[in-house]
């Protein structure tokens, strides 16, 4: 423990010394022999702790001395140095004890080493004590800078901040040991950027000193240094540069160039038209020198918008101009900023004005009519060079150039220089009761400024046309017709207009009068008759059907599992009466049935054996209306007797398909052709 004590004891001495400690080569030497002294009473020998200042050690640096108090000075012993950096930065005198260090040490990459030392009989060459471990320091000496790591520096600020705003906070870091002395202690100061920026000496944050307008400067670069030794004299130091640039904004209104602005624009510029611009200049950037336009006076016929892109006011024609109403118009137009910095009063944004002055200028116009339409009445048959009405034109210039009237693709009228339109061919109603005109009115001292109006002429209707009957009557009666049949309608149309509907009075003309065979009877009113034929018609033998039954081919995509299958399909579809029956038990064919069908085959329809079947199938329908459409009544044509093909029904058939043979149907003909592919086919495959 004294030896501890002893060795932190220097330390600190080195540590409140500062400026002393580039200690001599000799003082390091004593203090090392110093420690050895006292270290001897405790052990018969002890590895001491030895101190090196770094960057001092050389070649031949005395560190210190190894001695075993068995050492008598004969030579007998040798001492052996081993660890880290024996041989390559350390040797020994391997008689004597001495340490040297052949290299230079550098605290940085190293702070101490780790060795071992052993004493040997020189006789036995075996150790005389046990090895023990000793440490080299390195002390620290003041042989490095500050660094700035993460420089240079950029940064933003909003121009106009308060003084005492935060800019940024910079760091440097001293490789020296912080720990010994003051060799790693930082202080910061400014050698650019006053008096608008100042640092903190111990944190190294940059704050505002001053306010700063962007306006005036956007970019401020700020030097900062930190030394070490807390500043004082012999100190390192090092520095770095930090960029701070100012972002903008909203503290300038925008401002026009100029106090009053002239225009001009034609009055037959349409409406829309971009008449000129205006600007206004804004000393803040992007959205800040964003800009509106408005008319202040709310002006009827002139509007302004802003051209996002330039930030100009664009002065456009709201509504049409006449030169001879008004020459001049005199319009307050404003601008204010589009996004308004609720840190500044609101006085600053309050907007700027100005005056445009808009002269009108006057152009050579058309004609103007007194209407766009005009609508005009005569009566046909009217006299020729009758007048029909009167249009006027006139020209809107100062001028007032005299007008000349045309009428375009029509022959029917003509019109004068005063407007007046006049009838020059007859007018029938009946052809055409309605006449579109053209009429165009042309300056007489500009042939170019021509305008065109629309006239429609109605022709009224006069009652200049007889009766006339519908269409050529011819008329049959019969010889034995009774007195007041009637055997004809006639009718007659008007083509003149009516209000109402035409009365006609019909009666028999003068030559026909005599005839007392036969008399008109006129009618005031449409009298509508209708010969109705009363035709008798048998009762059908079902009623309730009202069906036609003929010879159907009816083919089910569905075969079904036979009679037993209700799945299948919903046979309720098939039925056509609205009301059912209950259904009744279905009666067999009997063998009656079965003999007078086959009977029916060899007689015609006229025999009673024929009738009676019919009746018996006939009344099975009646009796079973539930029975699925296979069992429904077919009618087949009666084929006579002595046919090649036998009968083609396969009601009541004995035998099934695979115990038929249908190669017969091949030679019956082409009309068979159909069935013997059918049933051929089929037979075919079912084998």
């Amino acid at each position: 423990m004294n030896c501890y004590v002893s060795l932190q004891f220097l330390l600190g001495l080195a540590q409140l010394c500062p400026c002393h400690t580039d200690m001599t080569n000799s003082k390091m030497h004593e203090m090392n022999q110093s420690l050895e002294f006292h270290l001897r009473a405790k052990r018969s020998w002890v590895w001491n702790r030895f101190f090196v200042q770094e960057e001092l050690s050389g070649i031949e640096l005395h560190v210190g001395r190894l001695r075993s108090n068995l050492d008598n000075g004969d030579a007998s012993l040798i001492y052996v140095l081993s660890g880290e950096g024996a041989g390559s930065i350390f040797t020994i005198n391997n008689r004597t004890g001495d340490i040297t260090a052949i290299k230079k040490l550098d605290r940085e990459e190293k702070s101490y080493y780790k060795l071992r030392g052993q004493v040997i009989d020189v006789v036995t060459g075996k150790p005389v004590e046990p090895e023990s471990e000793f440490v080299i320091k390195v002390l620290d000496i003041n042989d490095n800078q500050p660094e700035f790591l993460e420089g240079p520096y950029e940064t933003s600020i909003p121009e106009m901040s308060p003084e005492g705003t935060s800019v940024i906070q910079v760091t440097a870091t001293d490789n020296d040991d912080p720990s010994h002395g003051n060799n790693a202690r930082l202080i910061y100061s400014i050698l650019q950027g006053r008096p608008y920026f100042s640092v903190e000496p111990t944190t190294g944050v940059i704050r505002i000193s001053s306010q700063m307008d962007r306006e005036a400067e956007d970019q401020y670069l700020v030097v900062v240094q930190a030394t070490d030794m807390l500043g004082l004299p012999g100190g390192l130091s090092g520095t770095t540069t930090v960029t701070i640039n100012l972002s903008d904004v909203n503290d300038n209104r925008p401002i026009f160039q100029f106090g009053l602005y002239h225009m001009n624009v034609s009055e037959s510029a349409p409406v829309g038209t971009s008449i000129g611009a205006i600007l206004a200049e804004d000393s803040d950037i992007g959205d800040n020198a964003k800009m509106n336009y408005s008319i202040e006076d709310g002006s009827y016929f002139f509007d302004i918008i802003t051209n996002n892109e330039t930030q100009e006011g664009i002065v456009i024609l709201k509504q049409k101009l006449d030169y001879e109403l008004q020459r001049q118009y005199s319009v307050r137009a404003k601008v204010t900023n589009s996004y308004i910095d609720e840190y500044f009063p609101k006085d600053e944004n309050s907007g700027q004005t100005t005056v445009i002055k808009i002269r009108v200028e006057d152009v050579d116009e058309p004609p103007v009519f007194s209407y766009l339409e005009y609508v005009m009445e005569i009566a046909e048959e009217t006299p020729y060079g009758s007048h029909v009405g009167t249009v006027l034109a006139r020209d809107p210039d100062a001028t007032n150039s005299q007008i000349r009237y045309s009428i375009v693709g029509c022959s029917l009228f003509s019109i004068d220089d005063n407007g007046t339109i006049i009838v020059t061919e007859p007018l029938d109603r009946e052809i055409d009761a309605w006449h579109n005109l053209t009429v165009t009115a042309t300056e007489k001292n500009n042939l170019q400024q021509v305008s065109e109006a629309n006239v429609y002429v109605q022709v009224l209707n006069v009652n200049d046309h007889a009766p006339e009957f519908f269409h050529y009557y011819e008329t049959y009666v019969c010889e034995k017709a009774n007195t007041g049949e009637l055997i004809q309608t006639i009718s007659a149309v008007d083509r003149d207009a009516s209000v109402e509907d035409h009365r006609f009075s019909f009666n028999l003309s003068t030559e026909a009068a005599s005839n007392l065979s036969f008399i008109v009877r006129d009618n005031k009113v449409f009298v509508f008759i209708i010969l109705g034929l009363k035709q008798g018609r048998k009762q059908a033998l079902f009623p309730e059907k009202g069906e036609d039954f003929r010879e159907n081919i009816v083919r089910y995509d569905d075969e079904g599992g036979g009679e037993e299958d209700t799945q299948a399909f919903d046979i309720a579809a098939l039925r056509t009466r609205t009301v059912m029956r209950a259904r009744k038990t279905r009666k067999n064919i009997t063998t009656e049935i079965r003999s007078l069908y086959r009977q029916s085959l060899q007689v015609g329809p006229d025999s009673a054996v024929f009738k009676e079947f019919i009746l018996a199938k006939l009344e099975e329908a009646n009796t079973d209306p539930c029975a699925p459409p296979f069992d429904s009544l077919q009618t087949y044509a009666f084929e006579g007797t002595g046919s090649p093909a036998g009968s083609l029904s396969s009601l009541e058939s004995s035998i099934s398909d695979s115990e038929q043979n249908f190669d017969y149907l091949t030679e019956l003909g082409p009309r068979f052709k159909k069935l013997a592919s059918m049933y051929g086919s089929r037979i075919h495959a079912k084998n």
